[in-house]
């Protein structure tokens, strides 16, 4: 470009001008030319993960601990066909576990004594099939394995997610885990009560990623997405609690409100002096020969129509972080023919 510009010095301001249109003329000439050569290719990829959960056991306000204090697994396999130099589109199933317990996330300084005596978990194994478009920031070359070495991108799309909440019962009952959408734990399906939770909802997936280019057929590559559900049932968790007369039946009942058990369900941890915090707080019961778990029974807590979740109405999200292989299928490179 410098010497350009040296053999059209005489040309003065005008011819400078004259001289750069010229060459952002010709530099885009080019890249729309090695963008209508480009040829199409197709990549397949597998991948392991975590998965991260935010909702009513999981607040927002404490992202570092929602994030890596509850941390589970996901794994996902993908089609990815390139349309262009920097627009892809891809098909995708993904299958993530998250999970929230509040005797975990509201024990110590830094827990909520109102969620603590709430006491609810859960767990849930996300089935997710994804429909994306991928904005590539540096753009492809003319064919797959001219693809640069390192390719940052951005992704965007829809999903259909299949879920299915769990709990472990109480001591009482073994230790076995029971599905919670048809149990109805806030009054589901009764009169004056909204209807079930549909166990199929949509989701906005979003997030950005990079390959690295390890030879001509294979990449690596890490990913972070979120999603944004259409739900507030992930965690089985929304509004308020219900009347237990409306609940079907004992379990229902026991998994409905949880707050006078002595001991955490889903590790087993003891209860009582948490349970002492709260009462202590909200209810001025101070006597250390109180049975907490018998008092607070004898309190307002968990009342008809008081909130059961933290957030009415904010929908869940989950997020996944993965790490995958990339094979390239490619596509056979055609020749322009001789004339």
């Amino acid at each position: 470009m410098n010497t350009f510009f040296e053999k059209n010095r005489g040309l003065g301001i005008r011819g400078a001008m004259l001289a750069t249109l010229m060459l952002w003329g010709s530099e885009g000439a080019m890249a729309q030319f090695r963008s209508s050569n480009f040829v199409p290719y197709s990549s397949v990829s597998v991948g392991i993960g975590t998965s991260s959960y935010y909702g009513d056991m999981a607040a927002y306000s404490r992202p570092f601990a929602s994030t890596f204090g509850m941390l589970r697994w996901s794994a996902t396999a993908n089609y990815t066909r390139h349309f262009t130099p920097r627009f892809g589109a891809r098909a995708s199933f993904t299958w993530a576990r998250i999970t929230g317990d509040d005797f975990k996330m509201q024990s110590g300084d830094n827990g909520v004594p109102a969620l603590f005596a709430r006491n609810l978990h859960f767990r849930n194994d996300l089935k997710e099939f994804a429909l994306t478009g991928i904005f590539k920031i540096i753009p492809d070359s003319r064919s797959y394995d001219r693809r640069p070495q390192f390719s940052p991108y951005l992704f965007a799309g829809i999903a259909a997610v299949a879920h299915n909440p769990v709990a472990r019962v109480p001591d009482l009952d073994g230790d076995r885990w029971v599905k919670l959408q048809p149990l109805g734990t806030e009054g589901q399906g009764s009169p004056g009560y909204d209807k079930p939770y549909s166990l199929v909802q949509f989701a906005v997936p979003l997030g950005l990623g990079f390959r690295y280019k390890i030879n001509a057929r294979f990449d690596v590559g890490a990913e972070l997405g979120f999603r944004f559900t259409s739900t507030d049932y992930l965690d089985d968790v929304s509004k308020y609690y219900p009347d237990p007369n409306v609940l079907k039946d004992d379990l229902a009942r026991a998994m409905s409100n949880r707050s006078a058990e002595p001991t955490a369900a889903r590790k087993g941890g003891d209860r009582t002096a948490g349970l002492q915090k709260f009462l202590a707080e909200r209810y001025q019961i101070t006597d250390p020969s109180v049975d907490p778990f018998v008092a607070i029974q004898q309190t307002d807590y968990a009342s008809p129509g008081t909130a059961r979740g933290t957030h009415p109405g904010r929908n869940d999200t989950y997020m996944t972080g993965t790490i995958h292989v990339t094979y390239i299928l490619g596509s056979p490179i055609k020749c322009p023919p001789l004339k």
